[in-house]
């Protein structure tokens, strides 16, 4: 049994090209020799490229702000129109599950699959288990599935990943349709009927469909509340702000819906890159196909513990900066795709997101010695022009960031999450901690896929807050929008 297979100039199983080895040690040679030659001088251009960066990612997520919230475009199918399409009108749809280790999810797994409001013989689950996990196994066995789910047993290889599991499923799939569900989720009963009824009436073009997410336990901790924010801002704001600015999307883990003969075109989902779902919307992008954000939602389990919480964001950073770097390859081959302004938008988002949490420290190391007093060094380090454009990230930049996560709180129509996220700065520590991780990560173990502990103490869903968090920004029915 063998699955889909990714280009190599496409797959992350080398992690820097020989064209990338040569900038990146001609550009760590003109550093270091700048830093002996002129250390001061150094210093201070290293602080302003980094000070720039700052500039232009905080002002692209104030248009991704703006454009999303003057007109958010996403795909809206009523739940009574879903409802009312005949069975014979959809295709059969095939549901990708990939698990590892994780039994104690497992029946509320099936009882997810067993709400779907889809016509039986026209679904076609498939649980993908990898061939040691036996507890796992037992415990599907065990819930009694129905006769649409197909348990497949994944044969040992490496690298022993979630994208390597489902590329196996796709060699499987009979459907026209596809989608992944993680083993936690909990999505909308409508939204395999939404996207089937959404992919018939967009243009042909539009490939994938991106449900939004949101979080089940959201109030369980201060963390889970960080982190509802967070997704809140990810699903309301940012991609639906990069599908008005036919930008490449990065897609979320879970809950993108596919053409499935459009996916194998492409080689399926790429193993070695350990957050295959960003890499592949970026493919898809290149490829001149486009993503449209639909308004159903998934909900999922929060990580409510902080080293689980770092595990699982430094696996999603080292993904970004192996999608990053893949697709940097060939500069003036991608510029060509998707244009010269769409590699900058790429490169400020899935390459900026990362490496200024890497960088943070350091801008707040230096914000506690400006205020820590008349420190010689820091009028040195800051001559008067820069001084000025630190003095517009330290302000209005952080205070972009924080607005957003406010917006997103207020979005989510869930009171109390609004002051937690006044305390997002505290968040942005942890996301700083898990983004020098995954740098390390990239070097030593770079498709190592770091397990995320699922049922650590999270409740079932309360049906108002579920409400809550389906409204989000306001939709309108299914239109061809941004394409």
């Amino acid at each position: 049994m063998s699955g889909a297979r990714v280009p190599d100039q496409f797959s992350a199983r080398e992690r820097l090209s020989l064209g990338q080895r040569i900038t990146f040690g001609v550009t760590a040679a003109i550093v270091i020799g700048a830093f002996v030659l002129a250390p001061m001088a150094a210093m201070v251009g290293v602080i302003a490229v980094i000070s720039l960066l700052y500039l232009a990612v905080f002002a692209e997520r104030l248009v991704l702000l703006h454009r999303a919230l003057r007109d958010p475009g996403l795909l809206r199918v009523s739940p009574e129109r879903a409802r009312a399409e005949p069975a014979e009108n959809l295709p059969v749809y095939t549901v990708l599950i990939p698990a590892y280790r994780e039994p104690e999810v497992l029946p509320h797994l099936l009882t997810a699959i067993a709400d779907i409001e889809y016509p039986p013989d026209r679904l076609d689950v498939i649980l993908l288990l990898e061939e040691d996990d036996d507890e796992t196994y037992a415990a599907a066995l065990a819930g009694d599935p129905p006769d649409y789910l197909r348990i497949v047993r994944v044969p040992y290889s490496e690298p022993r990943t979630k994208p390597k599991a489902c590329n196996v499923g796709l060699t499987l799939a009979r459907g026209d349709l596809v989608t992944i569900f993680d083993a936690e989720d909990r999505p909308d009963p409508l939204q395999l009927r939404q996207a089937a009824i959404a992919f018939r009436e967009v243009p042909a073009n539009v490939v994938c469909l991106q449900a939004k997410l949101a979080y089940f336990n959201h109030d369980q901790n201060l963390l889970t509340s960080w982190f509802t924010t967070e997704y809140a801002m990810w699903f309301d704001q940012m991609l639906p702000g990069l599908v008005r600015q036919d930008a490449p999307i990065p897609l979320g883990g879970t809950s993108n819906h596919f053409r499935a003969d459009v996916l194998r075109d492409l080689g399926g989902w790429d193993p070695f890159n350990v957050t295959e779902d960003a890499d592949l919307g970026v493919r898809l992008h290149r490829r001149g196909y486009r993503t449209l954000v639909l308004d159903s939602v998934t909900l999922e389990e929060a990580n409510s513990d902080a080293i689980n919480w770092l595990k699982q964001r430094s696996r999603w950073y080292k993904g970004y900066l192996q999608t990053w770097l893949v697709h940097s390859r060939q500069p003036i081959a991608i510029c060509r795709e998707i244009g010269v302004l769409g590699f900058l938008r790429f490169n400020l988002f899935v390459g900026g997101t990362p490496l200024l949490a890497v960088l943070n420290p350091l801008l707040w190391a230096l914000t506690l010695m400006w205020f820590a007093g008349n420190l010689p060094i820091i009028e040195r380090l800051f001559p008067t022009w820069l001084y000025f454009i630190g003095l517009v990230c330290l302000l209005l930049g952080n205070f972009t960031f924080v607005y957003c996560n406010v917006v997103a709180a207020r979005a989510t129509g869930i009171g109390r999450l609004v002051p937690q996220a006044v305390l997002s700065p505290a968040y942005w520590l942890l996301m700083s901690l898990a983004a020098t991780k995954a740098l390390l990560q990239l070097v030593i173990a770079p498709s190592y896929w770091e397990k995320t502990t699922h049922g650590l103490g999270a409740a079932d869903p309360v049906d108002d807050d579920v409400d809550e968090l389906a409204s989000g920004a306001a939709a309108r029915e299914v239109s061809h929008v941004g394409v």
